[in-house]
């Protein structure tokens, strides 16, 4: 009996690691019977064209609109191992191994692909990489690669000119005013647009901190980017109606953007479009000094 636990990242390449009889075999790519219990990754497996290796994903895998004609009931937070197994997969993709995951599927001879969140883009293009070598889609994965990188550096070289101090903002990941740095994923996002976190100055011993209302009203961000929008109904309107907020920069120059709570907590292809979208907000406010 073979064991293999694929880990996503690691460099550029994925690597192979075997607790069986056999570390030379491996997935060859055909045929394969997948189950995803990471909406990201179950995101670019349909990107590279493998959306039909897929047999079964978890409960928050909703993109693109085609992955919810598969089953999409599981947990990835909770796996249940027999509910998996159900499906006969041959590889469950997962994000990060938190419960042992791959101690309970290795008597079933059930492979795990692990693709922990990223903290760069490149994190998200290795991961990519790695799904296409596993599902035999290496050369729609560099396509994808290729084509995300060009849009990149096309947003960016599209920024107008910036103003001589640099613009602040502040990341919202939910109404109790809990954020994200600059040392993850989404704030290395907006570094590409040479934005200054206001949340650095507060982090202690977290990448995810959470300020309070006098904090933020006294950094006055010039913009705030909505990430509770879907989960929490949260608005440039509520924001406005805060208690002291209405003093905010960003508040009254029209600088509240609300964005995709999903594509904000993934880092699969389309943070493409959520670059654009605060490429697009910060030249509006460039051009507005």
């Amino acid at each position: 009996m073979r064991k293999h636990i694929l880990a996503g990242i690691v460099g550029l390449a994925l690597v192979t690691t075997s607790c069986g009889d056999d570390a030379s075999e491996s997935t060859d790519g055909e045929d394969l019977r997948i189950v995803s219990l990471s909406p990201t990754l179950t995101e670019m497996m349909f990107a590279i064209g493998a959306g039909d290796d897929l047999v079964a994903i978890d409960e928050y895998s909703n993109y693109p609109p085609e992955a919810l004609e598969l089953p999409h009931e599981l947990s990835g937070f909770e796996p249940n191992v027999e509910a998996i197994a159900g499906y006969e997969p041959d590889v469950v993709l997962i994000s990060g191994d938190f419960t042992d995951l791959a101690g309970q599927l290795e008597p079933l001879d059930i492979e795990l692909w692990d693709g922990p969140a990223a903290v760069t883009l490149d994190d998200t293009y290795a991961q990519i990489e790695g799904l296409g070598e596993l599902t035999g889609n290496q050369d729609e994965a560099a396509a994808l690669i290729t084509e995300m990188t060009t849009a990149i550096d096309s947003i960016v070289a599209e920024l107008p000119e910036p103003p001589a101090e640099p613009l602040t903002y502040y990341h919202e990941l939910d109404p109790d005013l809990f954020t994200a740095t600059s040392n993850t994923f989404i704030g290395s996002v907006y570094g590409l647009l040479g934005l200054d976190n206001v949340a650095d100055a507060a982090a202690d011993e977290t990448d995810y901190p959470q300020l309070n209302a006098e904090f933020l009203i006294t950094a006055d961000p010039d913009l705030v980017f909505l990430a509770d929008t879907v989960c929490c109904g949260e608005s440039a309107e509520t924001v406005a109606a805060r208690p002291g907020w209405e003093t905010l920069t960003a508040v009254q120059t029209g600088a509240v953007i609300e964005m995709d709570d999903d594509i904000a907590s993934r880092w699969g292809p389309r943070i493409v479009d959520y670059l654009a979208s605060a490429a697009a907000a910060v030249a509006a406010v460039t051009s507005g000094r």
